[in-house]
């Protein structure tokens, strides 16, 4: 978990893949039933994996993206930006940038992410 947190927070440089994300188990009764929206992680490396982000989204979804991946080559990490933030103004949505611009966050319509930090970061 601390890779995570480090790498959320611009430390280390380190390539992260599914294992590093944590699954917690859902206490009985907390089920998801009748969910309205679900968090999404995505790992992009290509224009080509934007597609499917962009579905989720317009189906009321928020996206998490890694995008680390995209820092090697400028002109794809611009062309992927540019899209997704078509995509959130498509929707009414937001996006913003987290982690040394390693993860995106867009919402869908009706949710909104404030740039106020809590707590002593």
């Amino acid at each position: 978990m601390g890779k995570i947190l480090n790498s959320i927070m611009g430390k280390g440089e380190e390539e992260r893949s599914i294992e590093d994300y944590m699954t917690l188990e859902v206490p009985e009764g907390l089920e998801a039933t009748n969910t309205a929206l679900f968090v999404k992680i995505a790992t992009v490396g290509d224009i080509k994996d934007c597609p499917r982000i962009k579905d989720e989204i317009y189906n009321g979804n928020l996206v998490v993206m890694d995008i680390a991946q995209l820092r090697a080559d400028k002109v794809m990490y611009e062309r992927v930006l540019k899209d997704m933030k078509e995509v959130a103004k498509d929707v009414n949505g937001d996006i913003i940038g987290l982690g040394e611009q390693k993860y995106i966050i867009i919402t869908p319509a009706g949710v909104k992410i404030s740039r106020d930090k809590l707590g002593g970061m």
